[in-house]
Order: structure tokens, then sequence, then C-alpha cells
């Protein structure tokens, strides 16, 4: 988040969840304020992301579980169930899977 304010935390969602944001006028990306850390669980619920609606997180590029901790100036992207084969492997779900950290 280069030139953003490090207060901030940026927010991706992708395929349903990117819907569920235009559905509701959200900008994209949106930027939070972010005072301290926090879990991208709850993150999620700040945001009001049904926990069903996630299947991973990304935090800085990373594929990590819903308990891993964000910091204000982090880029986190939600991604929904349902990600063909292929890119769960490239994208790092498969090993995220593997230590536990995903559905």
């Amino acid at each position: 988040m280069t030139g953003e304010n490090p207060k901030k935390v940026e927010v991706r969602g992708f395929s349903l969840i990117k819907e569920l944001f235009g559905r509701r006028n959200v900008t994209f990306p949106v930027f939070l304020d972010l005072a301290g850390e926090c879990t991208a669980a709850d993150l999620a619920g700040r945001l009001e992301i049904p926990a069903d609606m996630i299947e991973c997180a990304f935090i800085n590029g990373v594929a990590c579980g819903l308990e891993e901790r964000v910091r204000p100036g982090d880029r986190v992207a939600f991604v929904p169930p349902g990600t063909p084969g292929p890119y769960r492997l490239t994208l790092g779900f498969v090993r995220a899977a593997r230590e536990g950290k995903t559905k």
C-alpha cells in the first residue's frame, strides 16, 4: 500500500464477494481504518461478509486462514469457495490447507 495511509487496510473480494460489495455499493477496493491488529475473520465480520462465503484469505499476497493476523497497512483479499482446481495449487490454497489454515 505504498503511498496509502499506514493506519488503513486495503480489502478486496473476489467473485461472489466482489458481487456482494457491488450490491452494497461498497467501493472497490475497500480502505478501512484499522487502529491495531485483528484477525481476518474479525475484518470479514466488520465488512459483514458471511463466514460461509469465505474459503481463504490472502494477506499481503499469501494464502492463509481467517485466524491469521491483519495489521494496519496490510492488503487483504477474501476468496469464496469454488476456485477451480489448478488455481488452488498455484495460489497457495493447497499449502494453506495442508497447514490447517483454510476450510
